[in-house]
């Protein structure tokens, strides 16, 4: 899939010019090696007007296909369905199997897809073991509201991965890390409680709603199976 570009008409919030940008509607770093770190590091987004100066990012829908490491994300401003309904788009790619594909709703997410598939790791295990850390480091700090967090290490030879969190209204940043054993025993849950979801060929959104889905009924079965112990 080569990249497809189009010509988009912007306003600056700031002093009002018109004028126009070049963006990717759909991204392939196996064919374009040099976009990759220009998603990374938000280069592909970033807008300058060319009248007052003004920078900005832009924000819009984009398609990022990694052929080499099979999978796709599409990154859909503010999406809030688990399920994306595009039939024109589901059809287009219905053929392909054993791919990874993912809506996600903003830039963190998009870019910490990339990473995470990148890294040869299962989204699914990470997004409930960022979830289970995230509520270890809210007891840790009092309680303290977690807003965000997302996946910023992983070290295979040193048996560790990382998440940034951001605590309270200030979003302040907290690092914490952990032993890959944690990510295991979530691969574990979710390749048991998850079993339908991975099957799935269409595009779904894997985040922190689902991940507490999981971690709910994984809780409960626990529960179940300790009641009927106690009632041998």
């Amino acid at each position: 899939m080569p990249e497809n570009k189009v010509t988009k008409a912007i306003v600056c919030p700031m002093c009002g010019e018109l004028s126009k940008a070049e963006i990717y509607t759909s991204i392939n770093p196996t064919v374009n090696k040099g976009l990759r770190g220009k998603v990374l590091e938000d280069e592909l987004f970033a807008w300058k007007c060319p009248l007052c100066g003004y920078n900005a990012r832009l924000t819009y829908p984009v398609l990022y296909n990694d052929m080499k490491n099979r999978f796709m994300v599409y990154m859909i401003p503010k999406i809030d369905r688990f399920r994306l309904c595009d039939r024109e788009l589901e059809d287009k790619y219905s053929n392909l199997r054993n791919i990874n594909k993912r809506i996600v709703p903003d830039f963190n997410a998009f870019k910490e897809k990339i990473f995470i598939f990148e890294s040869g790791l299962d989204d699914m295990a990470v997004e409930l073991t960022k979830l289970a850390i995230s509520q270890t480091v809210s007891k840790k700090l009092g309680g303290a509201e977690i807003t965000d967090g997302y996946l910023s290490m992983y070290n295979r030879e040193n048996n560790s991965m990382g998440f940034t969190y951001f605590i309270g209204e200030n979003h302040s940043p907290y690092v914490q890390t952990a032993r890959l054993e944690i990510y295991g025993k979530s691969k574990g849950i979710t390749d048991t409680l998850a079993a339908k979801d991975k099957k799935l060929n269409g595009f779904i959104k894997i985040d922190r709603e689902w991940a507490e889905n999981i971690l709910y009924r994984y809780k409960r079965a626990k529960h179940i199976e300790k009641l009927n112990k106690l009632k041998e």
